[in-house]
């Protein structure tokens, strides 16, 4: 039996991870800012159920969570960071308070977690950490600059630890979501800028209009991703990278081949930097 520590828990992901990882009977401590509505809706699972209150940007109640956790369990095996927050609105027309608060859950909130988590795997010398990012973490589009600059700091993040953590013991996995059909387009989890540039009608502008179009219509299915993430955490060797949704794969490949082909246009300007007598 595994025991899995998710942060955003009471719906969309973190939900129907947690309902997934019960499945197969894992035990799973389900953090959200309400534990009741957890609760509810995993209502059944017994004593492998421990559902706790936790806003991932008090570093304080991060510590209390995972000391309950370790204290119900024993162990932590698999840290789901999943708590997110979302924010539509072309770059310039963010304020800084708004660009703070998508941060202050997306990064600093992630980091209060791991740093949290990280000290019981590494006792261990053994866990997994799967950090949800998304395929906007990956490549930007138009309206979603400081959200998708939360998922690239996380996906840089990611990166870093998997290099310390492999001689621990300890696997990072980047979880990339396309679109699904979750409450992410919700004003509870998407928050629009309150500034609305004309200029930007055609750019950010067209990205608020598909927020209302798609909402609750999106092609992805939240359970089957679900059980694509609990399975790629018990693989051995695992990615760096799990891609999720054919919109998600469509986006990198075509990023892929536009970098690919920018530096080989650009390649001899790249190289042509260093000193004369360079080796």
């Amino acid at each position: 039996m595994r025991i899995w520590f998710i942060t955003g828990a009471s719906r969309g992901f973190g939900l129907e991870i947690a309902r997934k990882a019960l499945a197969e009977g894992d035990a799973v401590v389900a953090t959200a800012r309400n534990a009741e509505q957890v609760e509810a809706e995993l209502a059944g699972a017994g004593d492998r159920l421990l559902a706790v209150n936790l806003d991932v940007t008090d570093e304080a109640a991060v510590q209390e969570a995972v000391a309950a956790g370790v204290e119900a369990f024993g162990r932590i095996d698999v840290l789901v960071n999943n708590a997110g927050r979302g924010l539509l609105g072309a770059v310039e027309e963010a304020s800084d308070a708004e660009v703070r608060a998508v941060y202050d859950v997306n990064v600093f909130g992630l980091l209060a977690v791991t740093r949290a988590v990280l000290p019981v795997m590494r006792r261990q010398r053994s866990g997994r950490v799967l950090n949800i990012t998304s395929v906007g973490g990956f490549t930007a589009g138009q309206g979603w600059g400081v959200y998708g600059s939360t998922k690239f700091a996380v996906e840089g993040i990611s990166e870093a630890m998997r290099a310390e953590l492999a001689p621990l013991g300890i696997d990072v996995i980047i979880i990339e979501p396309g679109v699904f059909r979750t409450d992410f387009l919700d004003d509870s989890s998407l928050h629009t800028t309150e500034q609305v540039i004309e200029d930007y009608a055609e750019t950010a502008g067209q990205t608020r209009a598909w927020r209302t179009k798609n909402n609750h219509a999106q092609a992805g299915d939240p359970a089957k991703a679900a059980a694509a993430i609990v399975s790629i955490a018990g693989v051995g060797d695992p990615p760096v990278r799990l891609q999720l949704g054919a919109d998600c794969v469509a986006r990198v490949e075509a990023k892929l081949e536009r970098v690919k082909s920018e530096l080989d246009q650009w390649r001899e300007v790249a190289v042509a930097t260093a000193y004369d007598d360079a080796g």
